[in-house]
């Protein structure tokens, strides 16, 4: 279940920044303004994006990137974000969550 809650919290904190970073390039679009593409993404303009990420939020990701990095082979050709995070999300449950609390049952009733 642990496992389970930091992969769902490393979603949500991706989730978080994604749409902070969307409203502003959509507030730039708006403005007229010609937005800088790096790799086809749209790249924030500076100061607008999020800051840098503070150390619980840099863990978080690097232990869910662990839970979930078996998973990166499954969307490796994707280009979307969320996407990514998605599937790695929807995956990271099944496995972890479904399948090794069904392993425990079955082994909780066997001994």
């Amino acid at each position: 279940m642990i496992i389970c809650m930091i992969v769902i919290a490393s979603f949500v904190v991706f989730a978080v920044v994604q749409t902070k970073t969307a409203s502003a390039h959509q507030q730039e679009e708006l403005k007229g303004a010609p937005i800088a593409r790096t790799n086809g993404r749209p790249v924030t303009p500076a100061g607008q994006g999020p800051g840098p990420k503070g150390t619980v939020h840099k863990t978080l990701d690097e232990v869910s990137e662990t839970f979930t990095s078996p998973f990166a082979g499954v969307v490796s050709g994707s280009h979307s974000e969320w996407t990514t995070e998605g599937v790695k999300l929807i995956l990271a449950l099944l496995v972890y969550g479904f399948g090794l609390g069904y392993l425990a049952r079955i082994l909780r009733v066997r001994v």
